[in-house]
């Protein structure tokens, strides 16, 4: 952890609670620095022959015969001059600053004489250094630009074997340890842009993840004294006050601007990320439902709110004044109260409407479409040749049985002592299979076996089966199970090659079209027969290097014609697609359907399936179990002063303005939100936003989700930067990118361009128009409030979805829509992964912790190969896929531990497992309870293993993918970004700064992490 004062400008970090808005520092490191365990894994002279010498394996404490050979001891000189350039002084803690005036600080200074020729030497004085932008002179092994020597593709890894004959740097002896020494001044690692930045002193997004879960194990949630929510990935529980959860809703800012000139002297987005049917935590309390029987809900006359915690009563009760448009309404007769003198009604606390933030209100008949039942799930399975043979057919078939039958360990039972049902009462399933023809099947629980019909006339399909078709799953248990069982066989002597998807779509929403449900497709073939066919766009060659425009959107109007068709019958599609060993599926037309009706799609790349086998099985419960309702409208509602500028997310929205149309939607689905002026805000007075969902939920019942968020304003746009919330900042600026890519004519360049200026706008203005003090140019300064953003930022341009090089547009377009669609808990994971070393666990860690009941969790580290350790295993989850990587040296002893007897080697390993066995020792029960607690902190993609290992597996490629603070996804190492947003910065403050519109080096952004400054 470094120095921990420098870590943050703000000198002794002392307890405090992380929520506080003026809040200086954050608390003391002791409690996230673990003591190193005492190591079971020696590598010692048990194994044949002694470690070489000077080669430290992971764990034990660095001894001081294996340092002492050819390294010289660090130099205060050297440190010292090291540190030249950098205004963070001595290593003396920071005298303390006014309270408003705390900033975090980091000196991003150019040395002199940078500019020499950039020909792989870095400049003069430069010591030489492992770290990633390492000098490939020195490290043959290193993989630099235009020099691919060596086949394993990680860069050098910070704990090479050392070689006494070169001497070492302060710097790389600091690095050699991963802490350094209390009381000397950090090390300083050049920057390869030239400024000189630590490493350790750039904010770190794990500390500022683990230290707020920390408190929040103890502390709940209070929704209207706190006013900056926990950070996304978090788990907290939240104690609903009329605010609504953060769950639910997060606002980029909670103190907003009076004025449009206000916001844009921030730079940044005025937002709102809904995600209306979030999951809650145990232990906090259901979102209350209401019944007002037929007259509904009570409303504002004019602008249509629903009653809400925020509306003032007048007139002795008589008069309710809508919060949003100030219009006063009369109460109706049956809703009447008498009120206190303080205007208050006297039955306030027994009504949930005027004390909760979240409800949710049964609705009359003129509230309906259609009649509301309960949720038909139309199950389509793709019976085709490749499904068959890759196993595909057989996984997914299992895997609904699983959803809908499978007992677990710890499952509840009902009164009869029957398992807990998945689906509710009232909801009904149906099977589909189709390949060149579509098959129905009649599940009526009277027959013995189910009835299959087929129809081949598939250039207009019709429902052959009038009942029969939809089943309750548990009446006809035994006909589905038989059915689901026989159907790889059924299909194996078959084998069509080519699937035809279009008409089995519009028959399965003939099928639904009087009742509204949900699709679950598979399919893993291009479907290239009958109507709708589709074809071969993407063959992998761009010129130009970028992929065309054409290929992140669908052309074929027979598609988008049914995907419309599905969102007004109130319909929805989720795919599970597995591509042929990573062949082409056209993700862009198939999975248009399932974006635009609120669906999701699954894609699995390169299926093998004993491998997948688990993780689509998890995935295909979680689709059928999580809450989920159809027919859905949503609208969204703002104080008079403020306009709803664009809305981003999966939908229908046919003019501005109309609601928003939905088909299905659940509780892994977001909607982002952006607001902008019509007029100025006054101060005395809150804004209020208020978002309404009306759908019918999974049992049949026709419901509104309401939820209200207020924030303050504020006349002073610096008030308003101490309380913005860098997650939903971010999570805006990402959707709107997806938008942008998906419907405008901006290419991944534009975007990512978009993105940097973006970034650079937002610091430039905090440091143009509110940082008090004058601070050297030097310093980048960042908000309190916005340390991690500009790391975030970074993961954006890096994932798959925008990054440059060559991504196949399957993959870039399956992330796009990700994006769009997903919460904030969800891509703060997806742009920052959790990295856990498990090699160097403390004994207690991965264990309930005796105070509080949860489970122990070991401090995450950051994402760089600089932090990896020689023999080190690591556990690395973004949220869509897990990776368990190994070390080339991991020692034999933690494999035993970890897989068993006579798995002591890692080419005994099998590179198909997904999960880890159940063994009686120690490690193994650490691992499998911290996989099993990252389980229940995530979106709707399940968590299983994969295999890592260096030097062995392909997955390693996704491994250093992953290491998002290093140079990959081709854009810069972080310390390289800070250092291009700070010459952003520099320029925007002396005025000669170009904005996008203008002429600009196209290579600036690509590579100015690699060039001296005059190229």
């Amino acid at each position: 952890m470094a120095d921990y004062s420098m870590y943050h400008a703000l000198g002794q970090g002392e307890q405090l609670d992380p929520n506080d808005p003026n809040r200086t520092s954050q608390p003391a490191p002791q409690q996230f620095q673990p003591p190193i365990a005492p190591n079971p894994y020696q590598q010692g002279a048990g194994y044949g022959s002694p470690a070489p010498q000077g080669q430290q394996y992971y764990g034990s404490a660095p001894s001081p015969a294996a340092a002492a050979p050819g390294f010289a001891p660090p130099q205060d000189g050297g440190l010292a001059s090291q540190m030249a350039g950098m205004s963070l002084g001595d290593g003396q803690h920071t005298a303390r600053r006014k309270k408003k005036d705390r900033h975090v600080f980091h000196s991003v200074e150019a040395p002199a004489g940078s500019s020499q020729a950039y020909n792989g030497i870095p400049p003069a004085g430069t010591p030489a250094t492992s770290f990633l932008n390492a000098d490939p002179s020195v490290q043959p092994g290193s993989q630099f630009i235009g020099q691919p020597t060596s086949p394993n593709q990680f860069p050098a890894p910070v704990n090479a074997p050392y070689n006494p004959t070169n001497p070492a740097s302060p710097a790389e002896f600091a690095a050699r340890n991963g802490q350094i020494d209390q009381g000397q001044a950090p090390a300083f690692v050049p920057a390869s842009g030239g400024g000189q930045v630590s490493p350790d002193d750039i904010p770190s997004v794990p500390v500022s993840r683990d230290v707020p879960q920390q408190y929040y194990q103890s502390n709940v949630y209070p929704t209207f004294e706190r006013h900056v929510p926990p950070p996304a990935t978090v788990a907290f529980v939240a104690y609903d006050q009329g605010n609504s959860s953060p769950k639910f809703t997060r606002l980029t800012m909670n103190n907003i601007p009076a004025n449009a000139e206000g916001l844009n002297s921030t730079g940044l987005p005025l937002g709102l990320i809904l995600q209306p049917l979030a999951q809650l935590q145990p232990g906090e309390m259901e979102v209350p439902v209401l019944d007002f029987g037929d007259v509904g809900p009570p409303r504002c006359r004019r602008c249509r709110a629903y009653i809400n915690p925020f509306m003032m009563f007048r007139s002795g009760g008589s008069k309710f004044v809508c919060n949003l448009c100030t219009y006063p309404n009369d109460t109706p007769s049956e809703y009447f109260c008498a009120t206190t003198p303080q205007g208050v009604r006297v039955d306030r606390d027994q009504r949930p409407e005027l004390t909760k933030g979240t409800v949710e209100f049964m609705v009359p008949k003129e509230y309906w479409t259609k009649e509301p039942t309960g949720l038909h799930w139309l199950f389509a399975i793709d019976v085709t040749q490749e499904s068959y043979n890759k196993g595909f057919l057989e996984a997914f078939c299992e895997g609904i049985l699983a959803a809908l039958y499978a007992p677990e360990e710890n499952e509840e039972t009902d009164e009869n002592g029957e398992p807990k049902r998945r689906i509710p009462l009232g909801a009904k399933v149906g099977f589909v299979t189709y390949d060149k023809d579509i098959h129905f099947y009649n599940c009526n629980p009277a027959l013995e076996q189910a009835q299959m019909m087929i129809m081949p006339d598939i250039e207009d399909p019709f429902v052959p089966l009038s009942d029969g078709l939809f089943v309750d799953p548990y009446e006809s248990k035994a006909v589905i199970t038989s059915l689901l069982a026989r159907l790889p066989t059924l299909f194996s002597d078959i084998k069509n090659p080519e699937p035809a998807l279009l008409p089995t779509l519009s028959s399965c929403l003939a099928a639904l079209e009087k009742t509204g449900g949900k699709i679950v497709c598979s399919l893993s073939a291009l479907p290239t027969w009958g109507p709708g066919r589709l074809f071969m766009r993407d063959d992998g060659k761009y010129p130009g290097g970028e992929i065309d425009k054409k290929l992140f959107s669908t052309e074929h109007p027979a598609w988008k014609k049914v995907a419309e068709k599905m969102v007004a019958s109130g319909v929805g599609v989720d795919f599970f697609l597995a591509a042929p060993s990573g062949g082409y599926l056209d993700i862009a037309t198939i999975g248009h359907v399932s974006s635009t009706t609120g669906g999701e799609t699954f894609y699995y790349p390169n299926f093998v399936a004993g491998r997948d086998n688990a993780k689509l099985s998890l995935e295909i419960k979680h689709t059928v179990t999580r809450e989920t309702g159809y027919q859905a409208l949503m609208k969204v509602r703002c104080s008079n002063g403020l306009q709803i500028s664009a809305y981003h997310g999966n939908f229908i929205q046919h003019t501005f303005g109309a609601d928003l149309e939905i088909g299905v939607i659940d509780a892994d689905k977001a909607v982002g939100v952006t607001f902008g002026y019509d007029g100025k805000l006054d101060s005395k007075l809150d804004a209020h936003f208020q978002s309404a969902l009306l759908y019918t939920t999974a049992s049949g019942q026709r419901r509104v989700r309401c939820c209200n968020v207020i924030a303050s304003v504020s006349d002073n746009p610096r008030e308003c930067m101490k309380f913005v919330d860098q997650d939903a900042v971010y999570t805006i600026l990402a959707k709107d990118a997806a938008s942008k890519l998906g419907a405008t004519s901006s290419t991944l360049k534009d975007i990512r361009l978009g993105l940097t200026e973006k970034t650079i706008d937002i610091l430039a203005g905090y440091r143009k128009n509110f940082s008090s003090q004058s601070h050297p140019p030097g310093q980048l300064v960042m908000p309190e409030k916005l340390k991690e953003f500009s790391m975030y930022m970074l993961g954006l341009i890096k994932c798959r979805a925008f990054k440059g090089g060559n991504e196949t547009s399957d993959r870039r377009v399956h992330e796009m829509r990700m994006i769009r669609s997903i919460g904030a808990p969800e891509l703060s994971l997806y742009l920052y992964p959790r990295m856990i070393p498990i090699h160097n666990l403390n004994p207690e860690d991965g264990f309930p912790d005796a105070q509080t009941g949860y489970l122990k969790m070991p401090p995450a580290i950051r994402t760089s190969f600089s932090r990896v350790e020689p023999g080190g295993v690591y556990l690395v989850d973004n949220g869509q896929q897990c990776l368990l990587w190994f070390h080339s040296q991991t020692s034999p002893n933690l494999l035993v531990d970890l897989f068993g007897e006579g798995k002591d080697s890692l080419n005994q390993l099998d590179p198909y497992s997904s999960s880890l066995p159940i063994l009686q020792t120690h490690l193994n029960a650490q691992v499998r309870n911290i996989i099993e607690f990252l389980k229940t902190m995530r979106g709707s993609k399940a968590l299983t293993i994969q295999l890592a290992r260096q030097g062995i597996d392909g997955a390693e490629y996704e491994f250093a993918r992953m290491l998002i603070e290093d140079r990959n996804n081709e854009a810069q190492s972080y310390v390289d970004w800070l250092v291009h947003i700070h010459k952003g910065v520099q320029l925007e403050l002396a005025g000669q700064r170009r904005k996008e519109g203008e002429e600009h080096s196209s290579l600036a952004s690509t590579f100015q992490g690699l060039r001296p400054q005059y190229w």
